[in-house]
């Protein structure tokens, strides 16, 4: 079974940093794409920024020059570096894995339980 466990979700004070940390274990071999996603109150869940196992990196335009994605492939672990947060960042975080389960040797998507990020005036 794979298990991914977020951390580093808080409340913020606009302009303020976090820094969001996303650890996949268990059965997870191969990680093709790590992402971070986000859903607001009343809104869809939408992609923030993610990374390939090849290096492409891509960001949802309204946090391009702040956010920072990042992963550590040793310890099958993807960052969220935010900086500059804004009242709109408001929402709970998901990070996503899309990788291979060992135990099956099927590629599946797996998502973390969220974390709440708060930024407040």
């Amino acid at each position: 079974q794979v298990h991914l466990v977020e951390s580093g979700g808080g409340l913020v004070q606009i302009g303020g940093s976090l820094r969001l940390s996303c650890a996949a274990s268990g059965s997870i071999g191969v990680i093709d794409v790590l992402s971070w996603n986000r859903q607001a109150p009343g809104k869809q869940r939408e992609l923030v920024a993610l990374v390939s196992s090849g290096g492409v990196i891509k960001y949802a335009d309204s946090v391009k020059g702040r956010f920072t994605i990042s992963r550590d492939n040793a310890k099958n672990t993807v960052y969220l570096q935010m900086n500059s947060l804004k009242l709109d960042d408001t929402a709970v975080y998901y990070c996503n894995v899309i990788g291979w389960d060992t135990r099956t040797s099927m590629r599946g998507s797996y998502w973390g339980q969220g974390t709440q990020v708060t930024v407040s005036s």
